[in-house]
């Protein structure tokens, strides 16, 4: 919270209370593209919570660019937010926007992207987890044969988060010869056309000898799932995260093996939880539920992660059950029995 808005917070308190206060605080939440489509479910579980808070919302797309977002940043200040909400376009150029809220006492929330600065509370899932459950479903769908790695954003570290438990799961098979990776490719912005693109020239260079695909989240599942498909090899092993109602389709269908589902109505509901407590005046220190985490980069940061889900035919129930997708969206096409 900016230094000003402190004082005028405390004097405020002592004559009208806390939930008056509240009502003037402000949390600007930056999104690195809001284009993909769990976004939207982000958005709303943070806005519900700072509503719950009476926190006012503003917000701004950077539209995967790392100068817009650091210009949104600035506005968003400007705009008078008291605490920061950053999903990073880049991890290692979001470090000004960060100096810039700590020069005004804004307290700033990593979310599910890492932005190593210990004056940021990083709050995401258990990506390396995730990485170890898509390797997993993969592997146990197709034990030996040609694998593929389509990783994320070379600018967001939670792709290599990923790589690092995919690889961990892999690794003895590997070892043991009954696996080969035959090719490997960052995904530009996590972009599922990118991914799409970097799949084809895969299976080009290696004559569609492809067996299975560990893709790192669902867009990206989506653009290889397509390459697969022009090429008559739709229903190889291919794994996603996030939960996407596609991708759980695709899980339905059979195009996909796994989607790691994070709940992204609880992650928004912790972030804007978070913000408003940060906007009110707490440190880091302060915030619940909070643990000191050391980044590989040896920062020891305030972080909270969240448990993953992965999501297979065996047990589609659980997103239906959660209400996290309609029955009817999940099941199109799809002859399983839980879609019966």
């Amino acid at each position: 919270m900016k230094l000003v808005t402190k004082a005028a917070a405390l004097i405020a308190g002592a004559v009208i209370g806390t939930a008056a206060i509240a009502e003037d605080m402000i949390v600007g939440v930056s999104w690195s593209n809001f284009q993909e489509e769990r976004w939207k479910t982000d958005e709303a579980a943070i806005k519900a919570a700072l509503d719950a808070a009476g926190v006012k919302y503003i917000s701004a797309d950077a539209q995967s660019s790392s100068g817009k977002q650091l210009s949104d940043i600035e506005s968003l200040i400007a705009q008078g937010a008291d605490a920061l909400i950053i999903l990073a376009q880049d991890a290692s150029a979001v470090g000004p926007a960060v100096q810039a809220a700590a020069d005004e006492g804004i307290g700033v929330v990593a979310y599910d992207r890492l932005i190593e600065d210990e004056r940021a509370f990083y709050l995401t899932f258990d990506n390396v987890e995730v990485g170890r459950m898509q390797a997993r479903a993969v592997l146990a769908a197709q034990p030996k044969g040609n694998y593929v790695m389509i990783k994320g954003s070379p600018t967001d570290p939670n792709a290599d988060f990923l790589r690092g438990g995919q690889q961990e799961v892999l690794q003895a098979a590997i070892d043991a010869g009954d696996i080969t990776i035959v090719g490997e490719a960052y995904t530009d912005g996590w972009v599922p056309a990118n991914a799409q693109r970097n799949m084809e020239q895969i299976l080009t260079a290696n004559d569609n000898k492809v067996d299975a695909v560990v893709a790192s989240n669902d867009g990206t599942a989506g653009g290889v799932v397509a390459a697969l498909t022009a090429q008559g090899m739709e229903g190889i092993a291919v794994s996603g995260q996030d939960g996407d109602h596609a991708a759980l389709n695709r899980v339905a269908t059979g195009t996909q093996t796994v989607s790691v589902w994070k709940d992204a109505r609880e992650l928004g509901k912790v972030a804007g939880q978070i913000a408003a407590e940060m906007a009110q005046g707490k440190n880091l220190s302060e915030i619940d539920s909070s643990l000191i985490w050391q980044s590989p980069g040896g920062t020891k940061m305030h972080a909270r992660f969240l448990a993953p889900v992965p999501v297979t035919a065996d047990n589609l129930s659980v997103v239906i059950d959660a209400g996290w997708i309609e029955k009817d969206v999940l099941c199109a096409g799809s002859t399983l029995a839980v879609c019966q």
